[in-house]
């Protein structure tokens, strides 16, 4: 393989601060956007205190591998799984940026040839979600892109005033340009059962799953719309989420 192929490859993951922003319900979405699109994936699970329930293996079991990235080479695993696929989602757990951090002080300049990264980061209303994207940024810098994802959770007009109206926010997004994309609010009927099931949104649409609660025309219907409109959204940012 030549070293010009090699350059085609785009890591994806979550800036995994702060628990319950949506960061496995964004990854879980781009990993149907991709399979959408006709383009292959490599999907790897490396929030290890998620064992089953709403985790990325939970929604992807066939094909999803689980990584501890507390190993000594735990996050070096994508690196070697880097030629089956030109995509790699790394779904992040709560409380990962010290390991991750010190991976990308130590790796990054090896493989920044070889590979480009996209950092995603979950905004929701509480302030810390807030923070936690900052906080990743400060180490990080200028060797990601970022897309920010407004996680709306709740009809509130100003669920996103401490966003919008940080004085680091406005220096954060002036130095790094993020690219900024919403998340609808979601049913939590529907939402919850997706989780507790781990069915995806395109399995409930197509109706591949045979869970009453979950097969409701209303509930159909509002995968759809949710779907869209993700999908929407990821369109319009697709050149930081290709390679």
């Amino acid at each position: 393989m030549n070293n010009e192929t090699r350059k085609r490859r785009k890591v994806l993951f979550p800036m995994g601060g702060k628990g319950g922003t949506g960061k496995t319900t964004v990854l879980t979405a781009l990993s149907e956007w991709f399979s959408e699109n006709g383009i292959p994936c490599v999907r790897l699970d490396l929030d290890t205190e998620n064992k089953v329930k709403g985790s990325f293996c939970h929604f992807f079991p066939e094909g999803t591998q689980k990584i501890d990235i507390n190993t000594r080479a735990g996050l070096d695993a994508f690196i070697d799984l880097a030629d089956e696929a030109s995509i790699i989602l790394a779904d992040m757990g709560s409380g990962s940026g010290k390991v991750a951090h010190g991976w990308f002080d130590s790796m990054y300049e090896s493989i920044s040839d070889t590979m480009s990264f996209t950092a995603l980061g979950l905004v929701t209303s509480d302030p810390a979600s807030v923070e936690s994207v900052l906080a990743w940024a400060a180490r990080l810098q200028n060797r990601v892109s970022y897309v920010i994802v407004l996680n709306k959770q709740e009809d509130d007009a100003s669920a996103f005033s401490y966003w919008e109206q940080t004085a680091e926010v406005v220096k954060f997004r002036k130095l790094f340009k993020p690219e900024i994309i919403q998340m609808d609010s979601r049913l939590p009927d529907l939402q919850h059962a997706l989780r507790n099931h781990g069915v995806t949104l395109t399995s409930v649409i197509k109706r591949e799953v045979f869970i009453p609660e979950l097969a409701k025309s209303s509930l159909v219907m509002r995968a759809q719309a949710y779907r869209k409109q993700l999908f929407a959204e990821f369109d319009r940012i697709k050149e930081v989420l290709l390679p």
